[in-house]
C-alpha cells in the first residue's frame, strides 16, 4: 500500500462532500436540480504489458459531476409571472451581452421598459406579436409588454337571443296621432331592451331597442340612441326592422340576411357629442316566439372603449396575454421554450442557469407542449428537486469513507514508521 490510494480517496470524497453540500444548500432554490459525483477506479499504465490479477489499483477520481435533470414538485405563489415546466425543456434567457442562457427557474418580473426579466436581469425570449395580437414566428426576440393602451373601437355588430311572448297582444297604433310607437308611453309597444355601443372615439352610446307586435307572429323592432329615435323621424319614427317568426314561434323567418342600421351623431348623458356609428349588424338569429315569458338570453356587441395594460397572464402553450381595463385582452407574444439532446452535457453558471456545450448538442426549441416539450404552468414555480433525506445519508457514507480513508493514510504512516524503526 502506497500514500496513493488513500490521498485520491480523500480528494474524491471531499468532492463528494462539496457536491452533497452544494445539494443541501439548494433545496429551496426554485428550479435547481441535484447533482451526484460519478466515481472511477485508477490504475497505472503497465509498460511491459503484464494482465490478468497482477495489477493493483492507485486509487480513485470523480470521473463527473452529473446534473440530475427530473421533475422537481410544483408550488403554485398566484403570481401570473411566476412560471413553471411540467415536462422536459428549459426557459431561454437572454443576458446583457446577448448570449442565450438556459433555466427551468421561472421566477420572472418586468422591468422599467416592459421586458420580462429574472433576477439576473436576463430577459425572456419568445416571438413577439404584431399590433393585431398574432405572434410573428422567426428570429426569437426579448418579450416585451406594450407600454400603451388599447385604441377603441366602434361597434360594428350586435348579436341579441330572446324570447317574445306569443300571448301578447297586438299594440295599436297612438290614438289621434299620425306615429304608431311612443317611446314615453309602454302602452304603445310590448317590450324593450337596452345594450350600450362604443363609437370610434370610445364613447358609450346608448341604444334602447322596442318590440312591438303588429300582427300574428309579426314584430317591428324600432330603436332610440342617446334618447333619440334611429329610424324615422321624431315625429313619425320608423322601425329598423320587421321580424316574421313561423307558425310554432321556433324559427326567425324574417329578416333574412340579418338587416343593418345606423346611428346618428348625438349628445351623450354628459353633454359631450358622440359620433356616427354606421353599419351596425343586427343578428338576431335563434330569437324565438314561445308562449312563455318575454326573456333576453344573449346581448353581445363587439365595439369598446380606450383600455389601459392592467395585468398578464401566460397559458400552458406559452401566450403570453395582455389584460386591460375595458376587459379586453389581447396576445403580446408567444414564449419558447428549448431542449437538449443531452441535458447533462450543459455547462452550469450559476444564477439557476446553463449554457449550451458541444456535449450538450444544439437547442431544439418549440411551443410548449409541442412534441417532448413540457408544458407551462403560471402562477406556480418548479421546486428544487433535491431530496434532502437522501442528501443527509448520503453526507453520512461520505463522511465514514472519508474517515476510512483517511485510515488508511494513517496505518501507511505507522508502517513507514516501522520499517523506520528497524535499524
Amino acid at each position: 500500500m502506497s500514500f496513493q490510494q488513500g490521498l485520491s480517496g480523500l480528494n474524491s470524497t471531499s468532492k463528494n462532500l462539496d457536491v452533497i453540500g452544494n445539494n443541501i444548500a439548494n433545496a429551496s432554490t426554485y428550479g435547481a436540480k441535484s447533482a451526484r459525483a460519478e466515481f472511477a477506479s485508477l490504475y497505472a499504465a503497465s509498460l511491459n504489458g503484464a494482465g490478468g490479477g497482477n495489477e493493483n489499483g492507485i486509487g480513485v477520481t470523480v470521473a463527473t459531476v452529473a446534473t440530475q435533470f427530473t421533475q422537481g414538485n410544483i408550488t403554485g405563489t398566484g403570481n401570473p409571472l411566476d412560471l413553471a415546466i411540467n415536462g422536459s425543456g428549459f426557459f431561454q434567457t437572454q443576458n446583457s451581452v446577448n448570449q442565450t442562457l438556459y433555466t427551468r427557474n421561472g421566477q420572472f418580473k418586468l422591468d422599467k421598459n416592459g421586458f420580462i426579466v429574472n433576477n439576473q436581469g436576463n430577459k425572456l425570449m419568445g416571438y413577439a406579436a404584431d399590433t393585431s395580437g398574432v405572434p410573428v414566428q422567426g428570429k426569437m426576440v426579448p418579450l416585451q409588454l406594450p407600454t400603451g393602451g388599447i385604441a377603441p373601437v366602434a361597434t360594428s355588430k350586435n348579436t341579441i337571443q330572446f324570447n317574445l311572448d306569443a300571448r301578447e297582444a297586438i299594440t295599436k297604433p297612438v290614438a289621434g296621432s299620425a306615429t304608431n310607437i311612443d317611446f314615453t308611453d309602454q302602452k304603445t309597444f310590448n317590450k324593450a331592451t337596452s345594450v350600450t355601443m362604443f363609437d370610434a372615439k370610445g364613447q358609450d352610446v346608448p341604444v334602447t331597442y322596442y318590440f312591438q307586435k303588429t300582427a300574428a307572429d309579426t314584430w317591428d323592432v324600432y330603436a332610440t340612441a342617446n334618447g333619440v329615435t334611429v329610424g324615422g323621424t321624431a315625429a313619425a319614427p320608423a322601425p329598423i326592422t320587421t321580424l316574421q317568426f313561423s307558425a310554432d314561434g321556433a324559427t326567425l323567418v324574417s329578416p333574412s340576411p340579418m338587416p343593418t342600421f345606423d346611428i346618428p351623431a348625438g349628445t351623450s348623458s354628459a353633454g359631450a357629442s358622440t359620433l356616427p356609428i354606421t353599419g351596425i349588424t343586427l343578428d338576431m338569429g335563434g330569437s324565438t316566439q314561445f308562449g312563455s315569458t318575454y326573456g333576453v338570453t344573449n346581448m353581445v356587441q363587439d365595439g369598446y372603449t380606450a383600455g389601459e395594460l392592467t395585468g398578464v397572464t401566460v397559458d400552458e402553450t406559452g401566450h403570453l396575454v395582455a389584460r386591460y381595463s375595458n376587459g379586453q385582452t389581447k396576445t403580446a407574444g408567444l414564449l419558447q421554450v428549448a431542449n437538449f439532446r443531452n441535458p447533462q452535457g450543459l455547462q452550469a453558471l450559476g444564477g439557476n442557469a446553463w449554457s449550451e456545450t458541444f456535449a450538450s448538442g444544439q437547442p431544439l426549441s418549440g411551443t410548449p407542449g409541442q412534441g417532448n416539450l413540457g408544458v407551462l404552468q403560471s402562477g406556480a414555480l418548479e421546486d428544487s428537486n433535491v431530496d434532502l433525506t437522501a442528501e443527509l445519508v448520503a453526507m453520512i457514507t461520505a463522511q465514514r469513507d472519508y474517515q476510512a480513508n483517511a485510515q488508511t493514510i494513517k496505518t501507511m504512516d505507522q508502517s513507514m514508521q516501522t520499517l523506520v524503526n528497524l535499524r
